[in-house]
């Protein structure tokens, strides 16, 4: 079966910051290519885009991407997100405090980064951390997850 890629577009033509952010953020990540627009004489949809990212192949933990500028007429939104499943509550800590950026947009574990993704930082055993109605009630309370009171809900 043929890989699913993911493939990103920055609204706000920041793509080339965004991936170097990423690459810092995650472990085992590498940039794989990165190409810019040409002139802007070639093609019309070219225009105002040289030298941003026309097309940039990278991986963050072993998982391939893709991503490029595209400009405005698309942006991210809480439709698509990334899940981090972590294995403690030390990773939920790190991955917030790198990707948690909009703090209204926080809930139950989702957090936005400065660049508009929405992240979604949960423990594995989320499934077991939630079987109760009271570790619900204590999960719809939180903004970054909290292992600890979740155990302790049931």
């Amino acid at each position: 079966m043929p890989a699913i890629i993911p493939s990103l577009w920055f609204s706000q033509n920041n793509c080339e910051e965004a991936i170097h952010y990423y690459l810092e953020v995650f472990p085992n990540s590498e940039l794989e290519s990165i190409t810019f627009y040409p002139d802007e004489s070639l093609d019309n949809h070219f225009v105002g885009m040289h030298g941003r990212v026309l097309t940039a192949v990278f991986t963050l933990d072993g998982h391939r991407f893709t991503a490029l500028d595209g400009g405005p007429s698309f942006t991210f939104n809480e439709a698509v997100s990334f899940t981090i499943e972590c294995a403690d509550q030390a990773e939920i800590d790190y991955y917030w405090e790198k990707l948690s950026h909009v703090p209204d947009a926080e809930q139950c574990g989702w957090a936005k980064d400065q660049f508009g993704l929405s992240w979604q930082i949960v423990p594995q055993a989320i499934a077991s951390l939630t079987e109760t109605p009271a570790q619900i009630q204590a999960l719809m309370k939180m903004k970054k997850i909290d292992i600890a009171t979740l155990m302790a809900a049931r």
